[in-house]
């Protein structure tokens, strides 16, 4: 397997900084002299420079760091780092930092050089410098170094040499095993030199993208994807990632938000800005625009039985313990915040493009679950090609990522999917569980995966249910949502939506059905019983769709809809005559099930909105007459039956 993702955690400490004062009969005692602090470059030459400590990381293997006498670039002897194995009882990875009692000042050099080799061709997550075990305000950081078999001279440039007039962070490293095997690395003649050949800085934040969020008052975002790329002595470019308080920010409008020197912004008031970033004089790359707006309403209330639930995130249930919400996986640019809309708790995604939510050290058996549900808001566009991914991962009976037996399935939902994806709605992605094809076992669930295009998404709601044993009511207790394709492009057979065009039977003497109209909330709904197959006639006016793009009908039942069960839905063109059988009828048929997308599910509202290419063998749509339905299950509820554009 490849590398974790989980970002490596740091040992974090407080230093106590002294603050020395000097007088002499020639100055004023009140008046306070700036400390000084020895230059002293060297950090490991043959062995540890005057007052270097090493301390290992939370997580790591803390005897994974030692001094190799007989492996060496120069001198005597080298800095040895033993990477552990995956999953080695002794730690998951090899990291620590060196660090000094007391600071140096290092404002002469330009960056800390040193030589490195490995026992295989490999990449190390991070070296870097500054890392004090204390606020590291100076960090700065190289990813993914390449070492070799070969001993090579690597640098990492000092951003700004001002600041290390006192510094006591010397060097740091951080390294997972590569493909799921330990390694060797040696590092040697750990120095800051003035090399004097590192040039044209390149300051970034959010990883020089200009970005725009919705947010909304009192929240917090950080910005992150802070780094500054030089030109090195060989001609390449070097990104060193650093910490944020390199950085003065700028907010546009302080009324709306107002950020801190740890790029920390604040919404204040309701309205637009744009935070950008000044590395000394130069303008760093990227911005954040943001535009506060209003909450959304509260999420649907969940009415399943709590018998019947297996809860996440419900004000509505007890839910089950979650490790994380926000994993802050290595590339993750999400940040959540948590919210109350209307007293009911919420969770906040912002600049989302993926989030890990984890729940390992108490793993969820949903073997008796059927089904899925998580509601979803969202104000950003979600027209084609925006969508929302949700992935389910099963750890398998070991328990652990990456342990052989791991499954997982991932679903896109889109505009066009059902449920489809709405901007300013909420959004109740409800499906069964037997979707996920590819999770083929559901008693270890550990991890929930979130990603979307909409960069900003609230969700709530989150849980795993049972449908059947009371938690399918026989008659839905809400209509069908309604459609909101404009009027001008829609031509409409049934719907409380629209206009519609004449019918002239909704069960023909042909069929095999009975129809009744019921009203559900106040809303017209069509319900076919003994259903076998449904004749809807609309022969004396028939339909041309040639300006019609899609095909769309909801569907209810409460009849089991595991694999054989299926509907079918039939459309005919009698064709110029505008008769049957007149020798240019054509027709085609398409059928859904458990495993379709969207998927055909017990107890809940399914939305088919098909494309009408889908039906291929339907040459002609001029003269569209009848619409035939075809049931496995055999009550079915029909509503929002149209054609559009």
């Amino acid at each position: 397997m490849n590398k974790r993702k989980y970002f490596y955690p740091v040992l974090t400490l407080f230093a106590l900084v002294s603050v020395f004062f000097f007088t002499s009969c020639e100055r004023d005692p009140n008046i306070l002299t700036p400390a000084t602090y020895p230059v002293i470059p060297e950090v490991f030459i043959d062995g540890f420079s005057s007052g270097l400590n090493y301390a290992a990381f939370g997580g790591s293997k803390v005897t994974a760091f030692d001094v190799d006498k007989d492996v060496k670039y120069s001198g005597t002897s080298s800095m040895k780092i033993e990477v552990p194995d995956f999953e080695d009882p002794n730690g998951a990875y090899a990291g620590g930092a060196y660090f000094t009692s007391e600071g140096r000042d290092l404002s002469s050099f330009d960056a800390l050089t040193f030589w490195a080799k490995a026992s295989q061709a490999a990449n190390i997550d991070v070296v870097g410098i500054g890392n004090d075990l204390g606020a590291s305000r100076n960090l700065a950081s190289v990813n993914g170094l390449p070492v070799t078999t070969n001993w090579k001279k690597y640098a990492i440039p000092i951003p700004d040499a001002s600041r290390f007039t006192s510094e006591r962070g010397m060097f740091f490293y951080s390294e997972g095993p590569e493909n799921g095997r330990g390694y060797t690395i040696w590092f040697d003649e750990v120095k800051f030199e003035k090399l004097g050949t590192i040039a044209h800085p390149r300051p970034a934040i959010l990883n020089s993208q200009d970005q725009n969020t919705i947010a909304i008052m009192g929240q917090v975002l950080t910005i992150g994807g802070t780094s500054i790329t030089f030109n090195m002595p060989d001609g390449t470019d070097q990104q060193v990632n650093i910490s944020s308080s390199y950085f003065t920010f700028i907010s546009s409008n302080e009324s709306v938000a107002t950020v801190n020197e740890n790029g920390q912004i604040t919404i204040v008031g309701m309205g637009n800005a744009k935070v950008t970033a000044k590395f000394g004089d130069q303008a760093a790359a990227g911005s954040i625009s943001v535009t506060v707006a209003n909450l959304p309403p509260r999420a649907p209330v969940p009415t399943r039985p709590a018998t019947e639930v297996i809860s996440m995130f419900s004000n509505a249930y007890n839910n089950v313990p979650i490790d994380t919400w926000a994993t802050g996986w290595l590339y993750s640019t999400a940040v959540l915040t948590e919210i109350k809309i209307e007293g009911d708790d919420v969770k906040l995604y912002t600049n989302l493009n993926f989030n890990g939510i984890e729940f390992a050290s108490q793993p969820i058996n949903a073997t008796t679950m059927t089904h899925f549900h998580m509601d979803i808001w969202t104000p950003d566009p979600t027209a084609p090609p925006a969508s929302f991914k949700v992935l389910l991962v099963d750890f398998g009976a070991n328990g652990v990522f990456g342990g052989g037996d791991d499954v997982s399935h991932e679903l896109t939902f889109t505009a066009n999917t059902n449920p489809r994806l709405a901007t300013e709605q909420w959004v109740q992605i409800d499906v069964p569980l037997s979707a996920f094809t590819g999770l083929t076992t559901r008693a270890h669930l550990a991890q929930l995966v979130i990603s979307g295009d909409p960069n900003t998404v609230y969700v709530d709601n989150v849980y795993f249910y049972r449908s059947g044993g009371g938690g399918t009511p026989s008659v839905p207790t809400a209509p069908a949502p309604a459609p909101t394709f404009p009027a001008s492009d829609v031509i409409s057979l049934f719907s409380d939506s629209y206009a519609n065009n004449p019918v002239n039977t909704w069960s023909a003497d042909w069929d095999m059905a009975d129809v009744a109209d019921v009203v559900i909330a106040g809303n017209n709904v069509k319900r076919y019983t003994n259903l076998v197959f449904a004749g809807i006639e609309f022969t004396s006016q028939t339909i041309d769709a040639n300006g019609m793009t899609h095909f769309h009908i909801d569907i209810w039942t409460p009849d089991p809809t595991a694999l054989p069960a299926s509907v079918k839905f039939k459309l005919v063109d009698f064709g110029a005559n505008g008769i049957f059988g007149g020798g240019d009828d054509v027709e085609h048929e398409l059928t859904f099930n458990a495993s379709s997308n969207p998927p055909l599910v017990t107890g809940n509202w399914v939305r088919y909105n098909i494309p009408l290419s889908n039906f291929t063998g339907l040459l002609t749509k001029g003269h569209l007459a009848q619409l035939i339905i075809v049931g496995d299950p055999n009550t079915l509820y029909v509503d929002n039956i149209l054609f559009h554009k």
